[in-house]
């Protein structure tokens, strides 16, 4: 190095569950992070056996294996941002709470309730817990409708439910709402809000069955954009623009859902 130190690039945090097709979750995470320039850590809550096909088991961790990987990392190296994703029970979305109402850094909640593939992640008693716990902690939250649903009994008809939707998510205490509209008719829009501004994110719809690891891929660049100083507004529009660019790339993987392309933009195709 000749006496020349070299600069750390921001360290952002993941807190999810492991998926072995490498699609979405903690490997999800850790590519958008690598590819959006940030040094992505990660805590592992719980470990799927998971392939393009659907989720065949999940195993939570126990809550003392991911209290010390989070002191682990928080104590030594410390985070610019935090993502959470699946947390499974409501233990550990408790033991992450608690840990997290303690960082500085902003966190970006993916309220994971379900996979693509319709395979529960979260346990139904850990609902509330995540209401009352989480999202109060929460800089950004990820819902897509089904969620939204499962978290405010909010049903979104069409765009015009989003405003309410993304209200009822802020009142359970997190700064900002991003409620993701893709899966109504139409154009797909997004809506974010802190309950005073509002932006709307449209998008062309791709397509394209391969899809894997969307939300995941979605809440780790918002939070590699935050860790890179970006405000919320403009950090969820660029992350936006590299999940779709992911999703008009994504590719077919074993006989079911393939992933969305983290690395698109090296590929040059």
């Amino acid at each position: 190095m000749g006496g020349m130190t070299a600069s750390s690039p921001p360290r952002v945090l993941t807190v999810a569950g492991s998926d072995s097709g490498g699609g979405a979750g903690i490997q999800a995470d850790l590519k958008t992070m690598l590819a959006l320039g940030v040094h992505g850590m990660s805590v592992i809550a719980a470990v799927t056996a998971q392939n393009s096909l659907g989720v065949q088991g999940y195993w939570e961790l126990p809550p003392e294996a991911v209290r010390a990987q989070l002191d682990s990392v928080l104590g030594d190296i410390g985070a610019q941002a935090v993502k959470t994703g699946m947390l499974a029970s409501p233990v550990l979305v408790e033991t992450v709470a608690e840990v997290l109402s303690g960082v500085d850094a902003p966190v970006v909640v993916d309220p994971v309730g379900v996979s693509k593939h319709g395979d529960a992640l979260l346990a139904p008693e850990a609902v509330d817990t995540m209401k009352s716990r989480l999202l109060p902690v929460a800089t950004v939250v990820t819902p897509n409708l089904w969620e939204v649903s499962q978290l405010t009994g909010v049903k979104v008809e069409d765009e015009r439910d989003l405003r309410r939707a993304a209200d009822a998510i802020l009142e359970l205490g997190p700064a900002w709402a991003l409620v993701k509209g893709g899966h109504l008719p139409g154009a797909p829009v997004d809506l974010l809000t802190d309950g005073v501004q509002e932006f709307r994110f449209t998008a062309e719809r791709h397509d394209n069955r391969h899809t894997h690891g969307t939300g995941c891929t979605l809440a780790s660049a918002v939070a590699s954009h935050l860790a890179l100083g970006e405000d919320v507004p403009s950090a969820v529009r660029k992350a936006k623009d590299y999940v779709t660019g992911a999703i008009a790339r994504g590719f077919p993987l074993g006989g079911g859902i393939g992933p969305v392309d983290h690395a698109w933009h090296w590929r040059g195709r």
